[in-house]
């Protein structure tokens, strides 16, 4: 496994939104689109890596909110989805300091971002061209309420949810 944390990164030029699409095709993967999520998002940051397994089972893991999600996120100790329409969700998680949280967001494979009054998750995968394994990013972390700004100390944090991640694919 490798990974790399970078901060936001420049400003990209999307290409047109599809008319016809709920979600405009913008030409970036889910990865490189997390990246443009967070950026604008102050003090975000990204950590991203190549984990040696198959897309469908690194996202099976990922996406897997009630699961696996909690079994590589460090201060998750429970989550519940308590609605799904499509693609959106509502989740109660509570961490393991006893912080309770309702998040609010979209699941779709290869993608998903939360959030709620004081976290923001955010996660991407896509499977390598070659086959050859799966790129992953994570970003995510406490925000303050009513601004768009991460608490610092988030990427120690982020690093750590990709290493037990790749343990678990392992």
């Amino acid at each position: 496994m490798t990974y790399d944390e970078t901060g936001p990164p420049g400003p990209q030029r999307p290409e047109a939104a599809s008319e016809a699409s709920a979600t405009p095709d913008t030409g970036l993967d889910a990865v490189r689109r997390l990246h443009v999520m967070a950026a604008g998002i102050p003090g975000a940051r990204v950590v991203e890596g190549v984990l040696d397994a198959e897309f469908a089972d690194v996202w099976a893991v990922m996406s897997d909110l009630e699961g696996g999600f909690g079994e590589f996120q460090p201060d998750m100790r429970n989550v519940r989805v308590t609605a799904r329409d499509g693609d959106r969700v509502t989740a109660h998680a509570r961490s393991r300091y006893g912080m309770r949280a309702r998040l609010d967001g979209v699941v779709r494979p290869g993608w998903c971002w939360l959030q709620s009054r004081f976290v923001i998750i955010g996660m991407a995968a896509e499977p390598l061209p070659d086959g050859a394994g799966t790129r992953v990013a994570l970003t995510g972390g406490l925000r303050i309420p009513g601004r768009a700004l991460i608490v610092p100390g988030a990427g120690r944090e982020l690093r750590r949810s990709l290493d037990r991640l790749t343990r678990r694919m392992d």
